[in-house]
């Protein structure tokens, strides 16, 4: 029942920024449920090429035919340097000598691969001792682990002066837990900024090239490169050196990480609040989808940061993805 003691007159209400729209030229585009909502096929894609494992049967096959053909091309290259130099003996040296220095290089190859490999081992290392030693409240393992940290980044300028803060501030704490902070927050901060930064361009540049390049399988090649290159960016920002191989065995580590955990999924719920409610409606699909590939461009980034990184996240904040999204994807082609 109404008070009768109420107002008499009309009551005014006050309508927030969210009111429905007042014509049809502002009124948001009517969702069809014929077209489906981009997903991030291209991401998809690149996960799940680059985080299957094959069979046991097709790694002894291909194996077995690396074998094989490297030992046909060995002979064939023999028989032609030795049947050269009988016949022309100054071209069969010069083409002999040609050969070496292939081998050579092929060799110096293999040592980089093999140095890229150790490199990440110890990475991995060092971030399971700092967890353990922080687990096991053990002062003397964090000193261990804070020293391994001074001599990995040793020489590099761009952690001088946060080396030097970590040793003269050292020896005023006697927590393990604080220990390992201050040696997170001197020395590895920069390096969170410059990791966040490769990021946030990766993930720009998988959204533009999906939106502009209409091409079959074109957005696939493009992210499949740029995250590639991201984790290879991130690997050697953190200490980690550039190689084929190991870039591949990274980017394995992170996309198996991100299928595992179903984290190769992302849609209106993670970026309408960032970008602004309906923007994937009020975007054409191809435009949708490029911000959908760039969105897990930076999932997978972030991914990277913790494979990468030689201590745990702990006093520096983990990078949050709907942080970086908003960063770099936002007014990208305008939020209307």
């Amino acid at each position: 029942m109404s008070d009768p003691k109420g107002p008499k007159g009309p009551v005014l209400f006050e309508l927030d920024d969210d009111a429905p729209a007042q014509t049809p030229a502002e009124a948001p585009p009517v969702p069809d449920p014929d077209t489906p909502a981009p997903r991030g096929q291209a991401m998809a894609t690149v996960a799940a090429l680059t985080a299957r494992r094959g069979s046991r049967l097709a790694r002894w096959f291909w194996s077995l035919l690396l074998a094989l053909v490297g030992a046909i091309v060995s002979l064939s290259a023999w028989n032609f340097a030795t049947g050269l130099i009988a016949d022309m003996p100054l071209l069969g040296y010069a083409i002999s000598a040609l050969m070496i220095a292939f081998v050579a290089v092929l060799l110096m190859i293999a040592v980089k691969e093999m140095s890229v490999f150790s490199r990440l081992r110890r990475l991995d290392a060092l971030h399971h001792a700092a967890d353990a030693a922080r687990t096991a409240d053990d002062m003397s393992a964090a000193r261990d682990v804070v020293d391994r940290l001074a001599a990995l980044y040793r020489g590099r300028d761009d952690t001088r002066w946060g080396r030097d803060r970590l040793a003269e501030r050292r020896g005023e704490v006697f927590d393990p837990g604080a220990l390992l902070d201050l040696a997170e927050a001197e020395v590895l901060a920069p390096l969170d900024i410059a990791a966040r930064r490769e990021v946030e361009a990766a993930a720009r540049e998988v959204a533009t090239v999906t939106a502009m390049v209409p091409l079959a399988l074109a957005d696939v090649a493009a992210a499949l490169t740029a995250n590639l290159r991201m984790i290879r960016r991130i690997a050697e920002i953190y200490g980690g050196r550039s190689g084929t191989l190991g870039s591949w065995r990274l980017a394995r580590a992170v996309m198996s990480h991100l299928v595992a955990t179903g984290a190769v999924a992302v849609g209106d719920d993670m970026l309408e609040p960032i970008l602004g409610g309906g923007i994937l409606g009020k975007l054409s699909r191809r435009f949708g989808e490029g911000l959908v590939n760039g969105a897990l461009t930076a999932r997978v980034g972030v991914a990277a940061m913790e494979v990468c990184r030689p201590l745990p996240f702990a006093r520096q904040p983990r990078p949050s993805v709907r942080a970086i999204v908003r960063t770099s994807l936002t007014g990208l082609w305008g939020n209307e």
